[in-house]
Formats: structure tokens, sequence, C-alpha cells
């Protein structure tokens, strides 16, 4: 089976199981993120722990796993918000676990720590956010989710096949020499063009916005792709794990969302949609 069979059977199969969990109601939606967050989250601890630095895997997946229970709750109505006070004790705890375990850069162990509960679980949490808007409402709704991950692939996958055939420019050789403008280009093409297809099925917002929620993403997430390939380079890694056959690791496959969700987020708070 070449790498462009293993591309797409994994892609079809993450696409079922995605689009299920969030048409499925909140909870799947939950445990979906829940589930990306700690298997990324684990992941990225994996690849950064070396002689030098241990980051504190099991309580950073606690935090991360609270945070984004409580953010959750609050979110959907079913608790008051100082309920995510209990994150703060969780996170200076951190410091203190450190403090009885032998290390010789607990510093560096402590901060690898936090860096990916930034990287990841809060992204996470404003994706979480981004699927209760108006948040006045405490309504879940599973099309601007679902929206958004159809935008995602799009642009993902058009960037991937107009890459191959047409790539020839690179689009930023320093961090990663194989994408190319022509890739960019054509995935933005088929992220429009989704987002005015989503536009008239998906009504939550009007045709207009969808595309100017699309642009957002392919802007951002491009960065966010960046971001993780200069992570990747900066550890000579050519992908940041094995667990999805021909996508490689999870930050791999979710990088785009990471780097586009507290944008997304930010701009439809601004628009109005509080």
């Amino acid at each position: 089976m070449n790498n462009l069979t293993k591309r797409a059977l994994t892609g079809s199969i993450l696409v079922i199981v995605i689009a299920g969990a969030i048409i499925g109601g909140c909870y799947s939606f939950f445990l979906l993120i829940l589930t990306i967050n700690l298997l990324t989250l684990h992941e990225f601890y994996h690849l950064f722990n070396n002689q030098d630095i241990s980051p504190v895997k099991q309580a950073g997946a606690v935090l991360s796993a609270v945070m984004l229970s409580t953010v959750a709750l609050v979110i959907n109505g079913n608790s008051d918000w100082k309920i995510l006070l209990i994150n703060i004790p969780l996170l200076f705890g951190i410091f203190f676990i450190k403090l009885f375990m032998r290390s010789g850069h607990p510093f560096h162990d402590i901060g690898f720590t936090l860096l990916g509960i930034i990287y990841i679980s809060i992204p996470l949490c404003f994706f979480i956010c981004i699927a209760f808007l108006p948040l006045s409402g405490h309504t879940y709704s599973w099309q601007i989710p679902l929206g958004y991950f159809f935008i995602l692939w799009a642009n993902d996958t058009g960037a991937y096949l107009t890459g191959k055939t047409f790539g020839r420019h690179t689009l930023y050789y320093r961090v990663s020499p194989f994408k190319t403008w022509e890739g960019s280009i054509g995935g933005a093409i088929f992220a429009v063009l989704i987002a005015c297809l989503v536009s008239l099925t998906l009504t939550s917002f009007a045709t207009s916005e969808w595309i100017m929620l699309s642009l957002l993403i392919i802007i951002t997430g491009t960065l966010g792709d960046l971001v993780k390939s200069m992570m990747k380079r900066s550890l000579n890694l050519k992908d940041s794990g094995s667990i999805l056959p021909g996508h490689g690791g999870m930050l791999d496959r979710f990088d785009s969302l990471l780097g586009s969700a507290p944008f997304a987020f930010c701009y439809l708070i601004l628009l109005g949609y509080a």
C-alpha cells in the first residue's frame, strides 16, 4: 500500500470519526477534543523527553484534562465560572512536584510541561468555546465545528495535491523545504470553495461569513503548520509520530487546528458572536 493510499484511507476514517463525534452532540464532541488533546500532548512530551529535559507528563495531562473539562462545564452552563479556579493549584502544583523530584534541569522540565499546555490545550479550549457561540446561550452547535473541520481538511488536502502536482516555488525553505506557494494557493482555493458549499447546508453563518472565516483559517492554519515544521526541524524529525498512517503523528494532523482556533475565536467574538 503506497503512501497516498494510506493517507486517503486514514483520512477517510478520521473524517467519519470526527464528523460523527461532532454531530453526535456536546458530550461526544467533548470526548473527541479531550482525546485529541491527550494524544497530542503525549506525543509532544515524548518528542521533548531526553537526557536534558523530562516533562512532568502525568501532571501535565491532568492539568490539561481538567482545564478542558472546566471550560466545557462553564461554557455549557453546567457550572459557575469559579470552577476554573481549580486549574490554578494544579498549575502551580507542577512546580511543587519538581521540587521533590531529582532533576538536573527542573525549570526546563517545568517549561516544556507548560509549553505543551500552551501550544495544545489552550487552543483546544478556544475550539470548544467556538462550538457554543453565542456564548450567552450555552447551546452546543455542531454546525460550526463541523464546517470548521471541513475547511481545514479542504485546505490540507488541496495543498497536498496541488503541491505534489504543481509545486515549484518553496513557501518557507528554512522551516519547511517541501511546502510550496502553489500548494498553499491550491489549498486556499479548495478551502474557500468548500466554505461556499458549507454555507448552503450549515446556515449558522452567512456565505460571506464562512468565506471570511475560511480565509482566517487558511492563514493562521498555515502558520500553525509552519510552527510545527519549525519544531520538527529543530528535532531533526520528518514526522511528529506514526499513530496515523500516511499522515504521521497527531501534531502533523492537527497543527492547523491548534494554530487557527485562538484567532478564529477572537475574530468571531469581535464580529459580535458573543
